[in-house]
């Protein structure tokens, strides 16, 4: 069972979600707690409509979004939520659970929304599904009872609530690779070299606590310029240089200050900002606060009457991503290209050639990275690209945005990729901060190390979908080691997992990662708890006793099929298939699975109620006992024939 799918996986998603509210209203029921149908579903829907997807990873932001926005926005009695049909649940805990999950949020829900909420992140954390990235249990809790205490009551702020912001689904980003970092020192001394902290640190001890004068058009004095020139070693010696702004460098230097809250200009004076005097003292920082301000700098990098200067701010983040987890640098070709096609619906009509907006636009983006490797952020290069960014250059190519790579410019790539050019590469402390930006806007970026703290459980669930086999082994390392080597724990979370299908690809992982797990799987397969999933394994994997099974262990197989069906795809599903399989049949194969003794209650209570049951309504209908119809011969009170 996933928790995260693909926008385009709809039918997937729907059945995980229809899964997941089935089984969490059971959950609910046996244990008394509040749970609306159409929340649940309400829930699942606004994570898997969200940047990253994840449908079991919340935090405080994301609980006060559901039950501040979301909810208030969809409560109605008549409105569908997006993405969402009519989700039939059927009632396996009698005068509790509801036959169907209602394609609408009604206008009570708001009032039972935080309960609902509340139960459905007790459940995903009891069954071992949160993502640990996330918050805590403990602090999802806190968030709902704040949100609950902030939440609109009146109708006419919810009304206010659902028009204010249209558009409450995120774009889904493209998942970004697991990232392996240096260690913090290393982080630290790095951020400490950088020539832009060192020269915005001089210029803040420049500035003093006296300030320094500007001219009336807020410049500095011309021979001031020139001695903060000297001073930050800009190399700009203009003697002719009228004030800062006539020297690039030092009036990047100054605005790149300004946007980062080192200095103001107040009253005729540049002044240094008290606040930021810790920053000062605090290269590591000071190098984080520069890196957003970067992408303040529009209007300063490359210029004032650049191409860039306009959308500088939303689109360098993007370059920047496109460099992100790469295993080799990249070639500034590649992104020239993807932005130009951006820009050239932008770039005015005339006599000046196509090719001379794309130069212009390139030396802008190369002036942008050697910014960048001023701070540290980018190493820049010169060679002739790795073969991986021409090897998908055939063939109807889509740029990371969508947009169709046409023909011509195929083409043009691979002859500039053929010849030596400008690469990029993201240094440790630029793939930090890109990563940081990313969190902060809540996509999903792994980091190599960072579930050493996870349960055995949340542990595999993140790899099994989230992590490539080669990065899931090295997370898999870090975590035996912070937890002693033991890889008992991990077998006992596939063991607890409810979940057939999220089992069966967790002991899969296990398998493929860890070397000595697959020596295990032998003798596991009489495991009472893992047998079925250990035999599956086994034939997947081509060992060569499961082609011996006994036929106990065959009918344990057959059953783990069907139930890693019905999870995937529903009841109607796993009906269709065993009349496929099975024929007139297929009934006495239910019951026989039904009594196989498989070890998996949860599922197989499903089997019988979702699938065995409605098997023997449909072979056994309703018989009435014939009788005389009505006026018929022999009934009394029936009309007389005519003779």
């Amino acid at each position: 069972m996933r928790t995260w799918f693909e926008p385009h996986e709809a039918e997937e998603f729907e059945a995980a979600k229809d899964l997941l509210v089935r089984r969490c209203l059971v959950w609910a029921g046996e244990r008394g707690m509040a749970a609306e149908p159409p929340v649940l579903g309400a829930a699942l829907d606004f994570r898997h409509r969200s940047v990253d997807g994840r449908l079991a990873y919340w935090d405080e932001a994301q609980v006060r979004r559901f039950l501040l926005e979301w909810i208030p926005r969809h409560a109605t009695a008549r409105r569908k939520l997006p993405g969402t049909a009519l989700n039939t649940v059927p009632n396996t805990v009698p005068n509790t659970v509801p036959n169907t999950v209602p394609n609408t949020v009604p206008n009570t829900v708001p009032n039972t929304a935080p309960d609902s909420l509340l139960t459905l992140l007790r459940y995903i954390a009891a069954k071992g599904l949160r993502d640990p990235r996330g918050a805590t249990l403990a602090e999802l809790e806190q968030a709902v009872k704040d949100a609950a205490a902030s939440a609109p009551a009146e109708p006419d702020r919810v009304a206010d609530t659902r028009f204010a912001r249209p558009h409450l689904d995120g774009q889904r980003a493209f998942p970004q690779p697991p990232l392996a970092l240096p260690p913090a020192r290393e982080l630290a001394e790095a951020a400490a070299r950088s020539d832009v902290v060192r020269r915005l640190a001089a210029l803040a001890d420049w500035v003093g606590a006296e300030g320094k004068p500007l001219t009336e058009a807020g410049h500095l004095r011309p021979a001031d310029a020139r001695q903060l020139a000297g001073l930050l070693g800009t190399g700009e010696r203009d003697p002719e240089a009228r004030s800062a702004a006539d020297l690039p460098d030092v009036g990047l230097l100054l605005a790149w200050a300004k946007h980062a809250r080192i200095v103001r200009a107040s009253k005729g004076r540049l002044l240094r900002v008290a606040k930021a005097a810790p920053l000062l003292h605090d290269p590591e920082k000071l190098w984080s606060r520069a890196f957003e301000a970067y992408f303040e700098l529009g209007r300063d990098v490359p210029a004032s009457s650049s191409l860039l200067w306009s959308v500088f701010d939303e689109l360098m983040p993007d370059v920047l991503y496109s460099m992100y987890g790469m295993a080799s640098p990249m070639p500034a070709a590649r992104l020239e290209e993807t932005v130009w096609l951006v820009y050239q619906d932008y770039v005015p009509s005339g006599r000046v050639p196509e090719e001379t907006w794309r130069d212009r636009l390139a030396r802008e983006l190369t002036r942008a990275f050697e910014v960048l490797a001023e701070l540290g952020a980018v190493e820049l290069s010169h060679g002739v690209a790795d073969a991986l960014y021409s090897s998908d250059l055939a063939g109807d190519l889509t740029t990371g945005d969508g947009l169709p790579l046409p023909g011509e410019v195929r083409d043009r790539l691979l002859r500039r990729l053929a010849e030596p050019g400008l690469l990029v590469r993201l240094t440790p402390l630029g793939a930090r901060a890109a990563r940081e930006r990313m969190l902060t806007e809540g996509r999903d970026a792994p980091l190599i190390g960072e579930l050493a703290d996870a349960s055995a459980a949340e542990l595999l669930g993140v790899l099994v979908e989230h992590y490539p086999t080669d990065a899931a082994a090295r997370e898999l390392d870090g975590w035996l080691v912070a937890h002693g080597g033991d890889p008992g724990p991990l077998l006992d979370a596939v063991r607890a997992c409810s979940f057939r299908t999220r089992a069966a690809a967790m002991l899969s992982l296990l398998t493929r990662i860890h070397p000595g797990l697959r020596s295990m799987l032998p003798g596991l397969r009489t495991d009472p708890v893992l047998g079925p999933i250990v035999l599956m394994e086994l034939a997947d994997g081509g060992d060569p006793g499961h082609d011996h099974l006994g036929a106990d262990e065959n009918l344990l197989v057959t059953t783990e099929g069907v139930l890693g069906l019905l999870e995937l795809a529903g009841p109607e599903k796993v009906l269709e298939q065993l009349r496929a399989m099975a024929g007139p049949s297929a009934l006495a194969l239910v019951e026989a699975m039904a009594a196989s003794g498989h070890p998996a209650q949860e599922s197989m209570e499903e089997l019988r109620t979702l699938v065995a049951e409605p098997m023997r309504a449909r072979s056994h209908p309703l018989r009435f006992v014939p009788g005389p119809r009505p006026g018929a011969r022999g009934r009394t009170g029936g009309r007389k024939r005519r003779r």
